[in-house]
């Protein structure tokens, strides 16, 4: 169920342009599913308008966690809110990540690229939960783009890290490092969040392995509930391409499923 309400922000955390927010919100806690994300609205006037879709980082019994980078005005709004301040929220939204008990015992790549590690955290957490065991890779191009790395590994989950210009860990893209780990270890599935160009290549590694994905799409909405269907994605079901909505019908899709091209 969708609820809309305010949520105080209990604590504020920020690592250059990565902000890490606590809101109390227990209700919207208690039925958020990993994969799932909130609309916020950033301003008290028109401008922006629009509410900013993020995605959420991590849930306890009473708060909601967001992560984010400043990518535009709505962003750099929500960026100069303090502990204290009330946020009008919207959530939680569309359909998450399909966590299976089938996982348990085995090994599963968690895949983020820069700000798109964030949802990866609350999915890591119930992925153990079954007793799966979450191998977390995570991408920036260069070091402080890797703000969540600590907090992944005090997690006690195995971290991988790569860095465009080779900073810190794997020198490259985060694709070629799960490309080189695969040749060493195949996982029994594929999680993913970040830009579309990784996103797409993963799918064609994935695609050459004959491993099951699934990935988490961004895009610009306009109402997050599906009614005023502005942002529609090409999506492949029952052998025929059909624009779905982000919000609704994701924003997780099996990787099979989304056509990258439009074909």
């Amino acid at each position: 169920m969708v609820i809309d309400r305010k949520a105080r922000i209990a604590e504020v955390k920020s690592c250059g342009q990565y902000f890490l927010f606590h809101l109390e919100s227990p209700e919207i806690a208690s039925q958020a599913e990993p994969g799932q994300f909130l609309m916020i609205k950033v301003s008290e006037t028109t401008n922006p308008l629009l509410r900013r879709p993020i995605s959420l980082h991590n849930c306890t019994g009473q708060e909601v966690e967001i992560f984010f980078q400043i990518a535009g005005k709505g962003t750099r709004l929500l960026s100069q809110k303090k502990a204290g301040d009330i946020l009008d929220i919207l959530g939680p939204l569309g359909r998450g990540f399909s966590i299976k008990n089938e996982f348990q015992g085995k090994e599963i790549f968690c895949v983020g690229g820069g700000r798109g590690i964030a949802p990866l955290y609350y999915l890591a957490r119930e992925l153990s939960a079954v007793g799966a065991r979450p191998i977390i890779f995570y991408g920036g191009k260069s070091s402080s783009d890797l703000p969540l790395k600590q907090r992944f590994e005090q997690a006690d989950w195995e971290v991988k890290v790569s860095t465009d210009d080779g900073s810190l860990g794997f020198a490259g893209l985060v694709n070629s490092l799960v490309e080189t780990e695969l040749t060493i270890r195949k996982p029994a599935f594929l999680f993913a969040c970040g830009p579309e160009a990784m996103m797409e290549k993963l799918a064609e590694i994935c695609r050459k392995e004959n491993l099951p994905a699934e990935f988490s799409l961004e895009s610009i909405m306009g109402c997050g509930l599906g009614a005023c269907w502005g942002c529609v994605r090409p999506i492949r079901r029952n052998g025929e391409v059909k624009y779905l909505k982000i919000c609704q019908d994701g924003p997780v899709f099996l990787a099979e499923e989304i056509a990258w091209n439009g074909e």
